[in-house]
């Protein structure tokens, strides 16, 4: 399916520093950039990074003075996605995962899977087939952490979404990570453009890998599986941060949207004793 991306974001570079943008759309074997603009105002020097893994699109600006600046970006992408059948499956044993996937069973800054692997273990770890774990895990976070803007900030674990019980679509995609983890199912962050999201903006959630596949879920279960652009996964939101800023630049604005560009989209999602599970690459 085909959607055109927005986003537009405003800085003000109070002294000289460097700003890191994680907003273009990730160029996956089936995610197509048919078209993208980027543009800078006023002109700063900018390069795009890409990362060994490839697992986003980093663009780097040096700003050499201060100043306010104003950044757009917009694309056209069409993006693929397919249903696996999760039917009768078991777990892969660790010794069996490919060496690339083997980073996503550790704990991390925000996914502390050692401090919920008891969690974990009593309430999910009797069910031998590890779709149909994460989806009780999915259903559980869905049913008791509330969706509540700014009730976290940066510094929000997964730790603390169990204590608090509350959270934003960060906190519901590390606290999902972690469980995950915590039973030894490889887990990782996913951040992209999300169509039909109120209010737009950005969205996470993340990936587990379950029979040789990067299986989608989001606990929050505010956009449809297959409406989301990837701009980038990792192990958690530090390594799929928005912006990352270095030295005295401020965030100010930012407009976010993502819109259908095609016909016949049928919204997808999990529902009750589901068997296939969403994969994009």
């Amino acid at each position: 399916m085909k959607f055109d991306v927005l986003a537009d974001m405003t800085y003000t570079a109070n002294s000289a520093g460097t700003l890191i943008l994680n907003i273009h759309a990730l160029r996956t074997p089936t995610q197509t950039v048919i078209a993208e603009n980027f543009t800078i105002q006023p002109y700063i020097k900018a390069e795009e990074l890409v990362n060994v893994n490839g697992e986003n699109r980093l663009i780097r600006l040096q700003v050499e003075e201060p100043c306010n600046i104003a950044i757009n970006y917009h694309a056209t992408i069409d993006n693929a996605w397919k249903l696996v059948n999760m039917e009768g499956i078991t777990e892969t044993p660790v010794y069996q995962l490919p060496a690339e996937v083997l980073q996503y069973l550790n704990p991390s800054r925000y996914c502390q899977s050692d401090k919920l692997f008891r969690l974990a273990n009593n309430m999910f770890g009797n069910t031998e087939n590890p779709f149909l774990t994460v989806l009780a895990m999915v259903e559980w976070i869905h049913t008791n952490v509330q969706y509540l803007s700014g009730s976290t900030n940066a510094q929000t674990s997964a730790f603390d979404t169990v204590t608090e019980q509350s959270g934003v679509c960060r906190d519901f995609a590390h606290l999902g990570i972690a469980l995950c983890r915590a039973l030894t199912i490889p887990a990782r962050y996913f951040t992209g453009y999300a169509y039909k999201l109120q209010p737009a903006d950005f969205h996470a959630c993340f990936e587990a890998y379950i029979a040789g596949e990067w299986i989608l879920f989001d606990a929050t279960k505010l956009v449809p599986l297959n409406g989301l652009v990837k701009i980038a996964t990792g192990s958690d939101a530090a390594d799929a941060a928005i912006a990352n800023i270095f030295g005295d630049i401020s965030f100010d604005t930012m407009l976010v949207n993502c819109t259908l560009n095609d016909e016949g989209f049928v919204p997808h999602y999990y529902y009750d004793n589901c068997l296939q599970g969403l994969s994009y690459l």
